[in-house]
C-alpha cells in the first residue's frame, strides 16, 4: 500500500526571523549552485541585509516549503509598484535532496496566485545554464510545462582581474579620441545631488533600451529618495559602490556605469552600463567602463574576478565586453508566462 505524499506547507517568510532566514539562504545556496559549483553567489551577511532593507519601489516577498517541519524548497516575488505594475519576477527553488517530488510545482503555484491576486499578468523568471543544455535542460523543461515560454537569453561573462595597466591605457586612449568635451568622474558610495537626477534618466531608460526579448518594459521610475534608499540597503550588505559618469558641457550625465565590490568575496559585479541617446556615438561606454575598472581596481587588489550578462542581441554592450576580455561561462535563460 503505497502512502500519499506530505502535504506541502508554503508560507512568507519574515526576515526579521533570523533563523528561518539563514535557513532559507542556505537552502538557495544549495539549489542555485548544484551542477553550478563555483559559480558567483551572494553572502549571507548581503542576502540578510538587502531583505531587511528591501527596495521601497517594489514588493518583495520571500517564501519556503514546509513538509513534516522541514523546509525543502523556497520562492522569490518582486512586484514592480511604480511601473511596470502588469508584471513580476519570481523563482522557485527545491533543497537538491527534495527534488523530484512536486515541491518545485507547488511553490510556483503558490507564487503565481499571489502574483495574480495583485494584478500580475506576466510572470517572468530567470535560470542559469549551460550553452549546450539551453533547449533541453530539466530547469527549461520545468518552466515549459508550467505554461512559461522562452523569452530571452543573455550571456553570463567573468573577467579575469587584474587587468592590466597598458590595457586600460589604450582603450582609455581610443576612447577619448571620440569624446572630447566630456569629463569622465568615478563616484564611490554616493553621486553628487547635482548630477544625481539626470543620472537616474539613464537607470530607468536602460529598461526600454536594452534588448528583452519577448518582453516589452516601461521605463522605471527611479526618484531619488528610491535610489538612496536602495543604496544603504547595499552598503549595509557591505558592498562598496562605483560610480562613473559621463558628463557633457552642460553638466548632465550623458553616460553611466555601475560596480558593486563586496566585502567578503572576491567577485566584483559589474552593473549596468548606458548611454543616453542624445549622447551615443562618443565611445562613451567604453570610455566609463575603463575608467570605472580601474578605480575599482586600484582599490581592491584582492579581487579575481568580474562578474555581468547581456542579452546576445546587445551588439554594442557585447563588443566592449569582448574587447576588455569578458569571457562567455553560460546563459541566464529568461521565460515568461501571460495570465
Amino acid at each position: 500500500m503505497t502512502s500519499e505524499p506530505a502535504t506541502l506547507e508554503v508560507r512568507q517568510i519574515d526576515p526579521a526571523d533570523e533563523m528561518t532566514l539563514r535557513a532559507s539562504y542556505d537552502l538557495e545556496r544549495r539549489a542555485l549552485l548544484a551542477g553550478r559549483e563555483g559559480s558567483p553567489h551572494w553572502s549571507w551577511s548581503e542576502m540578510a541585509a538587502i531583505w531587511r532593507q528591501p527596495d521601497p519601489g517594489e514588493d518583495g516577498r520571500l517564501y519556503g516549503g514546509w513538509v513534516e517541519g522541514r523546509m525543502v524548497g523556497g520562492a522569490v516575488l518582486f512586484m514592480p509598484l511604480e511601473d511596470n505594475t502588469s508584471k513580476c519576477w519570481l523563482g522557485v527553488a527545491v533543497d537538491p535532496a527534495e527534488q523530484g517530488r512536486g515541491h518545485g510545482r507547488a511553490l510556483l503555484e503558490a507564487v503565481e496566485a499571489v502574483a495574480r491576486e495583485h494584478g500580475r499578468t506576466e510572470l517572468m523568471a530567470e535560470t542559469k545554464l549551460p550553452f549546450d543544455q539551453i533547449t533541453q535542460h530539466r530547469h527549461r523543461r520545468f518552466a515549459e510545462a508550467a505554461g512559461y515560454d522562452f523569452a530571452n537569453v543573455e550571456i553570463v561573462r567573468h573577467l579575469t582581474l587584474p587587468v592590466p595597466d597598458a590595457d586600460l591605457d589604450a582603450w582609455a586612449a581610443e576612447a577619448a579620441e571620440r569624446h572630447a568635451g566630456y569629463r569622465i568622474e568615478t563616484f564611490v558610495n554616493e553621486v553628487p545631488d547635482e548630477l544625481l537626477e539626470s543620472m537616474l534618466v539613464l537607470h530607468g531608460q536602460l529598461a526600454v533600451d536594452a534588448p528583452t526579448g519577448a518582453v516589452d518594459w516601461e521605463e522605471e521610475v527611479i526618484t531619488p529618495e528610491r535610489w538612496r534608499a536602495n543604496l544603504d540597503s547595499l552598503l549595509s550588505a557591505g558592498r562598496t559602490m562605483y560610480e562613473t559618469l559621463a558628463i557633457a558641457d552642460d553638466g548632465t550625465v550623458a553616460a553611466q556605469t555601475t560596480i558593486a565590490v563586496p566585502s567578503n568575496r572576491t567577485d566584483v559585479s559589474q552593473w549596468g552600463t548606458f548611454v543616453h541617446r542624445e549622447h551615443r556615438g562618443h565611445r562613451l561606454g567604453l570610455a566609463v567602463k575603463v575608467v570605472n575598472l580601474r578605480a575599482m581596481q586600484q582599490a581592491h587588489p584582492q579581487m579575481q574576478r568580474v562578474i555581468t550578462q547581456n542579452a546576445e542581441s546587445n551588439d554594442f554592450m557585447v563588443s566592449i565586453n569582448e574587447k576588455m576580455g569578458f569571457e562567455p561561462v553560460e546563459a541566464a535563460t529568461e521565460f515568461v508566462k501571460r495570465v
